[in-house]
């Protein structure tokens, strides 16, 4: 089934997010339909902050990598690395060109604000012309970026929308958690809707009976993946033993890297 396809399937699409090459190999693996990559994951391996785009170099060589999964693989380019709509645009042909399946752009900024509208579609437009197969997912981050305040789901709408006629394939709202909002937005947008999981206050049934056609993890697996190292590294030290966990072998990841699984 095509990366397309699987948004339009019986279940919502379960998206995990991979940070390195054996992180997707064993997703990959692991049986799941497609993966996607986490921005936080990236910049952290490099020592960087997340959302500062200075990462594109990283993101690009791990896309390469990924690109070898028998799976559809969708990279997070976090705005593009670029205000540029020309630029961005080359960012998402070059994907396209390693066989990389689809993208997510977003209108967050770092310093908290929003692209503004026109700008954003215009972003979206020259990546759309350049890479004409590949799925652009339109994130906005009108409920990311909100803190303490009340997110404008009408403001949302309107983004979305915008995003939709500028050639989108899907929108991404991270932070979208009611249930009355992710329902308007479902209803009143004509594309696949993509929220995250939030652990404690989603439910992956609940977004499926809602019409959510993607569930992305972000920087979960990542996070999880630094308390587990962290907690066998304190355990080792205090008890002397590892706490029990299926771990794999050094020869089942060597396997796993030189392709055997698949």
């Amino acid at each position: 089934m095509s990366f397309r396809d699987l948004h339009h399937a019986g279940r919502p699409l379960l998206l995990p997010n991979a940070w390195d090459y054996a992180t997707g190999a064993a997703l990959a693996r692991a049986g799941f339909a497609a993966v996607g990559t986490t921005s936080l994951g990236v910049a952290a391996a490099a020592g960087r902050p997340d959302a500062a785009g200075d990462t594109r170099a990283e993101t690009l060589a791990l896309a390469r990598l990924l690109a070898r999964l028998p799976v559809p693989v969708s990279v997070d380019a976090e705005n593009g690395f670029s205000d540029d709509p020309d630029e961005v645009a080359a960012l998402v042909a070059e994907l396209a060109g390693y066989g990389i399946a689809g993208v997510n752009i977003e209108d967050g900024r770092a310093d908290g604000s929003l692209t503004p509208v026109d700008h954003q579609t215009a972003v979206i437009a020259a990546a759309r012309s350049a890479a004409p197969g590949i799925f652009i997912n339109a994130r906005t981050d009108t409920f990311w970026l909100a803190g303490a305040a009340e997110p404008d789901l009408a403001a949302t709408l309107r983004r979305v929308e915008a995003y939709a006629g500028a050639g989108a394939d899907g929108v991404f709202v991270p932070g979208v958690a009611r249930e009355a909002d992710i329902a308007a937005l479902v209803r009143d947008v004509p594309l696949p809707l993509n929220v995250l999981f939030l652990p404690g206050r989603t439910d992956v049934d609940r977004l499926a009976g809602l019409g959510v056609r993607r569930v992305s993890l972000g920087s979960l697996l990542y996070r999880t993946a630094l308390h587990a190292a962290v907690s066998a590294a304190t355990a080792i030290r205090d008890t002397g033993t590892v706490p029990e966990a299926p771990i794999p072998s050094y020869a089942e990841v060597q396997r796993m890297l030189a392709g055997e699984y698949f």
